[in-house]
């Protein structure tokens, strides 16, 4: 990880890019504050071995436009630590407590959590620094991983991209990429729309089956600690392979730039529906629309998740969070579809442009 901001900057920011090091405990990280126009940031911890300050800027850009595109009263950020997330909790502990004293009076990032982090790392933070969403129930957190809220919303987009890429969501063939918290849930409420679920992938390979995987059964297969690559209901495929498997909808639901101008000619889906951040290069995005294939972007369609901590900052319930979620994610996604239809522009250039307006509305009464 560079230690020296190279990246760009523009109307919007970024506000503040702060770099942590401790060298006592092997931390190094970076936190990036890319706007906090609509209020104070919101934006998850990514840890991974990889994590570049590039990859940290890009994703609180998204969580800038996804914010204001979803009506929310906070702006993005979004922080990293270089570290492999399967180590030994003692030392994930120290690791994550020290990045939460290092960023204690950075008060306009409110931190969640994100790829390789959970609610016991939000836990830690909110101890050490008093602020923390995604926290165990019992800290008065909404347990937005366990309840699905980014699943969720997936689906609900799915389900509104029916009238714009000619499919019916009964008996459509969904293939989801990445079989985590987001990928399950997705799955799950996917079928409850009367879905077939035909493919998914982890990070060991994937599973086919034309006519239609057990869920319940992969479920329960995947929670024994296996790989879905070994599951006895479908055929085994490679993660390359994933992407050329015959399908209604695509999810790419785990790490960034899984599509990219080198494999995305190989889909054969009618609409893609970015379940993870960033899982598409442009230049794959730009593919896409130029070939009929409908691509929903991340901002738009994982908002789920941000939704449900917007609920939990301000003091809203459980029990509230589904509600809110159907409603702007199917407000969001419709209107950002009914704008790239009239004005032939892909959906993510429509999004930017609605989240945009909303953010330099709210730019004009800040000092």
């Amino acid at each position: 990880m560079q230690t020296l901001w190279t990246g760009t900057s523009d109307e919007l920011g970024p506000r503040k890019v702060l770099f942590v090091l401790e060298p006592k405990v092997g931390l190094e990280g970076v936190v990036v504050v890319d706007n906090v126009a609509c209020g104070p940031a919101i934006g998850g911890i990514r840890m991974a071995p990889d994590v570049t300050v590039d990859e940290v800027a890009r994703l609180a850009r998204a969580m800038t436009l996804k914010n204001a595109a979803s009506g929310l009263p906070h702006g993005g950020g979004k922080a990293g630590i270089l570290a492999v997330p399967a180590m030994d909790a003692g030392k994930k502990e120290t690791l994550i407590r020290a990045f939460g004293r290092a960023i204690a009076n950075l008060t306009d990032y409110i931190p969640g959590p994100d790829m390789g982090t959970d609610k016991t790392c939000m836990a830690w933070l909110k101890d050490e620094m008093g602020r923390a969403l995604g926290t165990p129930q019992v800290l008065g957190g909404i347990p937005l991983d366990t309840i699905g809220a980014t699943g969720y919303g997936v689906a609900v987009s799915a389900e509104v991209a029916q009238d714009f890429a000619d499919f019916d969501m009964n008996g459509a063939r969904v293939v989801m990429q990445g079989f985590g918290a987001v990928g399950q849930h997705g799955c799950r409420f996917l079928r409850d729309r009367g879905a077939v679920i035909v493919a998914v992938s982890d990070s060991r390979g994937g599973v086919h089956n034309p006519n239609g995987l057990s869920l319940p059964d992969l479920l329960a297969f995947k929670a024994s600690g296996r790989s879905v690559h070994e599951f006895p209901g479908g055929a085994a495929i490679s993660a390359d392979e994933l992407i050329g498997v015959d399908c209604e909808v695509w999810v790419p639901a785990a790490r960034p730039y899984v599509l990219t101008i080198g494999n995305v000619s190989g889909l054969k889906a009618k609409v893609v529906i970015q379940g993870a951040n960033i899982p598409a290069s442009i230049e794959a995005e730009i593919w896409m629309h130029e070939h009929g294939v409908l691509s929903l972007p991340d901002f738009i369609t994982n908002a789920g998740g941000v939704i449900s901590a917007a609920v939990e900052y301000g003091g809203g319930t459980q029990g509230q969070v589904f509600a809110v979620i159907d409603e702007k994610v199917r407000e969001n996604t419709k209107a950002m579809l009914e704008r790239a239809r009239a004005t032939g522009s892909t959906p993510r250039a429509a999004a930017e442009e609605i989240a945009m307006a909303r953010l330099r509305e709210a730019q004009r009464y800040r000092r």
